[in-house]
């Protein structure tokens, strides 16, 4: 019976110490979302800006949505409050409490939601999120795409014309290597830091920024493809 008490209490204690854990990361999570966030489709095509705030409201905590929101992203029509549910979802919710979109961290400050029949969106700090465009700006042009040891095989262009949800419009410029125009994108798109290119099969090539300010193609290989600014 010792032996039963004893294990009764290390559960119990246990059990309280996750309770504490929980409590703790609910509260820091609520004191660190307050201020201004960006609501946006994946690859910022449609974006709004959202004011979470600290003041109390009916199931949860007042927010403000810019004019511009509900022209950009209907549903948010229906977003009334935000608030924390369990360990780390950022709830926008309706008059009753109900969830118009979820949000869970996948970044530090990034956070993704998932709406059925439309896809994910993405909840960042503004600040960040207007770096991002910035950064997106920058890819615009014309780009040379070479083989680890400088030699040219391919010239690109990437455009900010829209070509469906989220991708723009990439041009290939004539005479590129075999593998690369048997690729052939026609659509890219900047996603997580990373050039995402894209054909018309759905077949995908990513491509990171490394410490020379090039951007290689991943995962490496020992004949990287290289893609380099004009």
């Amino acid at each position: 019976m010792r032996a039963l008490r004893v294990v009764a209490f290390a559960v119990a204690a246990y059990l309280a110490a996750i309770g504490i854990a929980l409590a703790q990361d609910t509260t820091t999570l609520k004191k660190a979302m307050p201020g201004q966030w960006e609501l946006s489709t994946t690859e910022r095509s449609k974006t709004c800006v959202v004011t979470l705030k600290a003041d109390t409201a009916a199931q949860g905590f007042k927010l403000e949505l810019e004019p511009a929101c509900k022209a950009a992203l209907p549903f948010t029509r229906d977003i009334v409050a935000w608030s924390v549910k369990g360990l780390d979802i950022v709830r926008l919710q309706d008059a009753s409490g109900e969830a118009v979109i979820d949000f869970t961290e996948v970044e530090a400050g990034i956070f993704e939601g998932l709406r059925q029949g439309e896809g994910v969106y993405i909840l960042q700090d503004l600040a960040a999120a207007r770096s991002m465009a910035k950064s997106m700006d920058q890819m615009i042009g014309d780009w040379s795409i070479v083989r680890g040891n400088g030699q040219p095989v391919c010239g690109l262009t990437l455009t900010n014309t829209e070509a469906g949800p989220d991708n723009f419009q990439v041009f290939l410029k004539p005479k590129c290597d075999a593998s690369i125009a048997q690729f052939n994108p026609t659509q890219w798109r900047l996603e997580r830091g990373q050039i995402i290119l894209l054909s018309k099969a759905g077949e995908a090539w990513q491509f990171e920024a490394d410490d020379n300010a090039q951007w290689r193609r991943v995962p490496d290989t020992a004949d990287p493809l290289i893609m380099l600014r004009q």
